[in-house]
């Protein structure tokens, strides 16, 4: 797809009372990511935001918004489209007039490109106001073209008004003109002309109803996609829960290592004790040489377990902390294709209404 993130934060997110409309509701427990989107395809930005995977906001900035600084860390703006006011608060200072900054600037390039499309379409569906070889005009009215807001899907009331004119009656002169060959001919063309237009019309149609299938496949993949990523997260907690044995393990190890050092304690005492008893007793020389062997052996057993038990802790850290990345990972990819699938189906929910207004 076009839209992709261009800007996060974090924030509170709160929603004006629509009782009230003066007290602040708040939509989230917690801090969550609020997000700048642009889909290149429409040249449009939106603002989002995921709670789990309930989007909170869904706020398609136009060139009429103003965010206003209410204090020092909080900021609101008026979505007319949502018939809300959405308010935002920060952390710190420098996060408000970031955010802030970021919201004036897609909002003048919001405006940039509307502004650009609307020209592109007034040149492209501008009717000739001449006749060739310096006829007189065509008395038609002409067709009003569909204004590039509802095209796009930025208006505010998601629907096209039809225009009605009334057609003057024809003066004697231009009944005079229509019986006229040459008028036949222009006749003719706008004729030909209109047939055109609406041969174009038509193929536009069932190319969106083309790009609508299209669309519900790929919905269906990201869907897929998801369900996917939610079984892996389900196997790493279950992987995740292992943890315990490792630290069985660990204490065990523990435990045989504090058993060693008691041990080795004993055997320094009884050497202690064989040394005094080998002053007065010489037939004890060999007993203690042995006794030194095991107390060695012991010794070279109690350095081994604790180079295992460090490489085990080691183990352990390091496995803990990718799992953690791999969670986390895991659960801003969920965000997104969450994202994702929600503007899918407002897209989907858009292009059913304009393909429905224009049959």
């Amino acid at each position: 797809m076009g839209e992709q993130p261009i800007y996060s934060t974090r924030a509170h997110v709160f929603q004006i009372d629509p009782s009230t409309k003066k007290n602040w509701l708040p939509t989230s427990k917690h801090a969550v990511t609020v997000s700048y989107f642009y889909d290149s395809t429409r040249n449009v930005y939106r603002i989002i935001s995921l709670d789990g995977t309930k989007a909170i906001i869904n706020s398609t900035i136009s060139p009429n918004m103003t965010f206003t600084k209410t204090s020092q860390k909080f900021g609101q703006w008026a979505d007319s489209r949502a018939n809300t006011v959405y308010g935002l608060g920060f952390s710190t200072e420098h996060h408000l007039a970031k955010f802030a900054e970021k919201f004036a600037e897609y909002k003048e390039a919001a405006r940039l490109a509307k502004e650009k499309s609307q020209e592109k379409m007034e040149l492209a569906t501008s009717p000739s106001q001449e006749s060739p070889g310096g006829e007189l005009s065509s008395p038609l009215t002409p067709v009003t073209p569909p204004s590039m807001e509802n095209i796009n899907g930025t208006d505010d009331s998601g629907e096209t008004t039809p225009t009605s004119e009334t057609r003057p009656e024809p003066s004697q002169n231009a009944l005079a003109f229509t019986h006229s060959p040459t008028m036949t001919k222009h006749w003719e063309a706008e004729l030909e002309a209109l047939k055109g237009n609406n041969a174009k019309l038509t193929a536009a149609l069932l190319e969106s109803t083309a790009n609508v299938k299209q669309w519900k496949q790929q919905l269906a993949a990201y869907q897929e996609e998801a369900e996917r990523l939610h079984k892996r997260v389900t196997e790493l907690e279950c992987q995740s829960n292992q943890s315990p044995v490792i630290k069985s393990q660990k204490a065990e190890l523990n435990q045989t290592i504090e058993e060693l050092e008691n041990t080795l304690r004993d055997k320094e005492e009884e050497m202690e004790r064989l040394k005094e008893e080998l002053e007065n007793m010489n037939d004890l020389m060999e007993q203690k040489d042995s006794l030194t062997q095991k107390l060695e052996e012991t010794e070279l057993r109690g350095r081994v377990l604790e180079e295992q038990l460090s490489g085990a802790e080691q183990r352990l850290e390091e496995n803990q902390e990718e799992q953690e990345s791999f969670r986390k990972s895991l659960r801003t990819l969920l965000e997104l294709l969450d994202g994702k699938i929600f503007e899918l189906t407002e897209l989907r929910d858009t292009l059913a209404r304009l393909i429905e207004e224009a049959s």
